[in-house]
């Protein structure tokens, strides 16, 4: 499965608030953000499966139409612009953020963003460095993501492609690497989906690990949390996409 199919379907698949949302002003900002800093900005509504995008005059390099509504999540007009690779390392790093995210309580994640750098090709067919900018804003009572926020402009300073999230309060900076992915899950959570991995039942783990089926159990729930998926095979599936197994 792709980097793509595999954020697409955790985006998708979520448990959405059916409470008012701030639509308005999420596309209040994006609209306005646009104008100031001249940037392509893209709201995109993951409940209702559309986004729009707001362009500055960054756009014109690009050859972006400016309030242009797509009927997917997914900026068509931004990705048309990507060879296949550049897609892949995009959808990774989202990828990677959206874990990050989910090691951090739910009142700091709003703090986070992701940024990371991209190559376009423009409409005069020369290459240009993107700077690219996304910050995911969850559901009031539930936590799933309802928008995703995403920012293009020029690139103005050296970023790794891999990305890194940042925090704003803060300042502190983390590179989204492998290293970052091992973190997602504790020691003892990857040594019992080592053994998932391999075909070995509750009992059996329990017995290799020396503790109980229940704790088997917590671990097993714990694990599907985490990696935001329904059952083991999933599990297995996106830990070893991550590196983590």
């Amino acid at each position: 499965m792709s980097k793509f199919h595999e954020l697409d379907s955790i985006l998708r698949n979520q448990d959405f608030d059916e409470t008012e949302s701030d639509y308005d002003f999420v596309v209040a900002y994006a609209k306005s953000l646009a104008m100031i800093e001249q940037s392509i900005v893209i709201v995109s509504d993951l409940r209702n499966r559309f986004n729009r995008i707001f362009a500055g005059r960054f756009a014109d390099e690009l050859g972006i139409k400016c309030c242009l509504t797509e009927d997917t999540i997914w900026e068509k007009e931004i990705l048309g612009l990507m060879t296949e690779d550049e897609r892949e390392e995009k959808f990774l790093a989202e990828l990677r953020f959206l874990h990050y995210l989910r090691q951090h309580p739910k009142k700091q994640r709003g703090n986070l963003y992701l940024i990371s750098r991209l190559r376009f090709k423009a409409q005069s067919g020369k290459t240009v460095n993107v700077q690219h900018r996304m910050y995911y804003i969850h559901d009031e009572h539930s936590d799933s993501v309802r928008f995703a926020v995403c920012i293009y402009e020029p690139l103005v300073a050296e970023l790794p492609c891999c990305g890194m999230a940042v925090n704003s309060v803060t300042g502190i900076k983390e590179e989204l690497t492998t290293t970052a992915d091992n973190s997602i899950l504790s020691k003892r959570e990857k040594q019992v989906l080592a053994l998932i991995d391999n075909g070995k039942t509750s009992n059996e783990i329990a017995a290799s690990l020396c503790i109980s089926r229940n704790t088997v159990s917590r671990h097993r729930q714990e694990i599907l949390a985490k990696l935001q998926v329904k059952n083991s095979v999933e599990a297995c599936h996106r830990a070893k996409s991550l590196h983590i197994i």
